[in-house]
């Protein structure tokens, strides 16, 4: 793949987000079951472990970890949203089921950048 194929994808945030920057964020998470096409044009898919953000770049990996029971995994954002106040993550079907919060429909996470070092002192931080 040449430089020049690249370029454009990464300018419309399609490709992998890479941050200097660590992200962390606190808040509640949802799940959801779209169809059709989500907002980055992939068609959605409720047993993809994806999720809706409503800022960060298409293609960021981030860890989301159910605070309730520690439950934790990495998504892929191919989505905007959540719409509802006070939620900060919406995730699919699956990632739900991973984290354990499916028959509540809601719970309280931390999301940060996939991997990051500083994860275990921030989780602390958002109880």
């Amino acid at each position: 793949m040449s430089v020049l194929c690249v370029i454009p994808f990464l300018a419309l945030g399609v490709g992998p987000a890479v941050s200097k920057d660590a992200f962390q964020q606190c808040g509640k998470a949802s799940w959801y079951k779209l169809g059709g096409t989500t907002a980055s044009g992939e068609r959605a898919n409720p047993q993809g472990m994806t999720a809706a953000h409503r800022t960060l770049p298409f293609g960021t990996l981030v860890d989301v970890t159910n605070l309730s029971n520690g439950r934790t995994v990495t998504v892929r954002i191919n989505d905007r949203g959540p719409f509802a106040k006070g939620r900060v993550i919406d995730v699919t079907l699956a990632a739900a089921r991973e984290l354990g919060f499916v028959g509540k429909g809601i719970t309280r996470v931390h999301v940060a950048n996939a991997g990051a070092k500083n994860r275990a002192k921030s989780k602390q931080k958002c109880q």
